[in-house]
C-alpha cells in the first residue's frame, strides 16, 4: 500500500472502517427491499436499521473464520440479537462485498474528478498567462519552429479534458450493484431486491452476472487511472526536459531552505515531476493486473481477490495525489521566457528554414532544387556556426529570386503566432476580462 503518497479524504474511502461501514450499508439496503416486499416484519427493522459492528470483535472473529465476511456478519448479529437472522438473508459474500466496492469506486472517482477539475482550471490559467510567451518548438528533440508557451500547455489542457471525460465514463460502468445469489441466478433472492436495494444505494443493477460482477469493469476503471498517470507523466517529462541546465525555461518549485543534493549544494533538481514519472510506472503495473483479474474459473474463483485489496486503492490513493501534486507544480512554475528567446536564437535564424523554402517554391523553383539550396547553406550554418540569413544573402542562388528586403521579412517570429487566437478560441480558452 502507497501509504506515504495518500491524502486524508481518499484515504478514508479505503479505510477498513469505510469498507465495513459500506457492507453495512449494503446490509441494510437489502433488508429494506425485503421490507418492502413484506419478508420482514415492520417491527424488525427498527432494530435493524440501528445495526453496528465492532472491528476488535471482527479481528477476533477472523482468528477463526478465516473468512471477512462472516467474521463481520457474527459481528453485527451481536448487536442485533433475534433480528440478525434477517442480516444477508439470501445473500453470498461477494454480493456484499462487489456491491460496496463499486460504493468506493465511485466516491473515490468524485475525488480524482474533482482533483482533474482543478488541474484543468490551473492549465487553463497558465495556458492564458503564456500566450504568447514565445519558445523553440523542438521535434525528436531538435529545434523545429517557433511555438508559445501557451500552446503547449493548452495541449495539456485538452488532453486532461479527454481524461476527464474517460473518468466519467469509467465511472459510469463500475457504479453498479449486484445482489443475485451465489452464482447470479437470484435463486435465494429475487432481481426485485436486487432493484429496489440498489435504487436505495444510488446504484444500476448489473444486467446478468455471475457470483460477482464481472472485471473487464474495474479493469477499464484502472485503465482509465492509468491513462490518466501517463498523461501526467508525459507533461512532468516535458518540464523535465525544459528544466535541464542547458535549456532551463521553466523550473519547478524550489522552496526556500529545500535541498536538491547531499553532497552538492548549487542542485535544483526535478524530484516533483521525477516522482509523477515514478509513480506512473506503478499505476501502469496495476493495469496489467487488473487484466489478469478478468478471467476467472466458472462463476468465480478467488484469485482476484488478494490483488485488488492492493491495486484498487493504491491506484485510487496514487493518482489523487499525483494530480494535486501536479497540480501545484504547474501552479509554481518558474517560466523563464528570456531563456526561451536566448533559445529561439540559438541557430542563428536555421528555424525559419521552411520559410526560405516556401518563399523560393513561391518564386517558381521546384521544391527539391528549393530543397538543396535551402538545405546547403543551413548546414554550413549549423556546422560552422555562421549566421543563416547572412549566407542566404551572399547565395547568388537565392538572391537571384528574393531580394535582401524579401528575405529579411522571412524572418519574423511573429509569423508563427498568427493562428494562435483562433487556437485558443477553438478550445475555449478565453483571457479573462480586465
Amino acid at each position: 500500500m502507497i501509504e506515504r503518497y495518500s491524502r486524508p479524504r481518499m484515504k478514508k474511502i479505503w479505510s477498513d472502517k469505510s469498507k465495513f461501514d459500506k457492507w453495512l450499508e449494503v446490509e441494510l439496503a437489502v433488508c429494506e427491499a425485503w421490507l418492502a416486499l413484506g419478508e420482514i416484519p415492520k417491527e424488525a427493522i427498527t432494530k435493524i436499521r440501528k445495526a453496528t459492528y465492532d472491528p476488535d470483535r471482527i479481528a477476533e472473529f477472523f482468528k477463526v473464520t478465516h473468512h471477512d465476511m462472516t467474521a463481520f456478519l457474527k459481528s453485527v448479529a451481536e448487536s442485533l440479537g433475534e433480528e440478525s437472522r434477517f442480516i444477508h438473508l439470501g445473500l453470498t459474500s461477494s454480493d456484499v462485498m462487489d456491491t460496496a466496492l463499486s460504493l468506493q469506486l465511485k466516491e473515490a472517482a468524485n475525488i480524482l474528478s474533482q482533483d482533474i477539475g482543478d488541474l484543468i482550471s490551473t492549465l487553463e490559467n497558465k495556458a492564458i498567462e503564456h500566450k504568447y510567451t514565445i519558445m523553440m518548438g523542438r521535434t525528436h528533440g531538435v529545434h523545429a519552429e517557433p511555438t508559445t508557451f501557451g500552446l503547449k500547455i493548452a495541449l495539456w489542457v485538452e488532453e486532461m479534458k479527454r481524461n476527464a471525460e474517460r473518468l466519467q465514463d469509467a465511472t459510469r460502468i463500475v457504479s453498479v450493484g449486484k445482489i443475485s445469489g451465489a452464482v447470479g441466478t437470484y435463486a435465494t433472492v429475487s432481481p426485485e431486491v436486487e432493484k429496489i436495494a440498489c435504487q436505495k444505494l444510488g446504484l444500476i443493477p448489473a444486467p446478468i452476472s455471475s457470483q460477482i460482477i464481472q472485471r473487464d469493469r474495474h479493469a477499464q476503471f484502472v485503465a482509465t487511472l492509468a491513462i490518466t498517470a501517463s498523461s501526467l507523466e508525459k507533461f512532468a517529462t516535458e518540464i523535465r526536459n525544459l528544466q535541464r541546465t542547458e535549456i532551463l525555461e521553466v523550473e519547478e518549485p524550489f522552496e526556500p531552505g529545500q535541498t536538491g543534493s547531499s553532497a552538492m549544494p548549487h542542485k535544483r533538481n526535478p524530484e516533483l515531476c521525477e516522482r509523477i514519472c515514478g509513480l506512473a510506472r506503478l499505476m501502469r503495473g496495476y493495469v496489467t493486473t487488473s487484466l489478469e483479474n478478468v478471467a476467472l474459473w466458472h462463476e468465480r474463483d478467488i484469485s482476484h481477490s488478494s490483488t485488488e485489496r492492493i491495486i484498487m486503492p493504491d491506484s485510487c490513493l496514487a493518482l489523487d495525489y499525483m494530480l494535486s501534486l501536479f497540480t501545484s507544480v504547474i501552479k509554481g512554475l518558474k517560466v523563464y521566457s528570456e531563456n526561451m528567446r536566448r533559445n529561439l536564437e540559438l541557430t542563428q535564424g536555421l528555424i525559419f528554414s521552411q520559410r526560405i523554402l516556401l518563399a523560393l517554391i513561391d518564386k517558381g523553383l521546384n521544391r527539391e532544387k528549393a530543397y538543396q539550396i535551402v538545405q546547403r547553406n543551413a548546414m554550413e550554418a549549423w556546422q560552422q556556426r555562421k549566421n543563416f540569413l547572412s549566407l542566404l544573402e551572399a547565395d547568388n542562388q537565392v538572391t537571384a529570386h528574393l531580394t535582401k528586403s524579401e528575405l529579411e521579412s522571412l524572418f519574423d517570429y511573429s509569423y508563427y503566432l498568427k493562428y494562435v487566437d483562433n487556437i485558443f478560441e477553438r478550445l475555449g480558452l478565453v483571457s479573462p476580462s480586465p
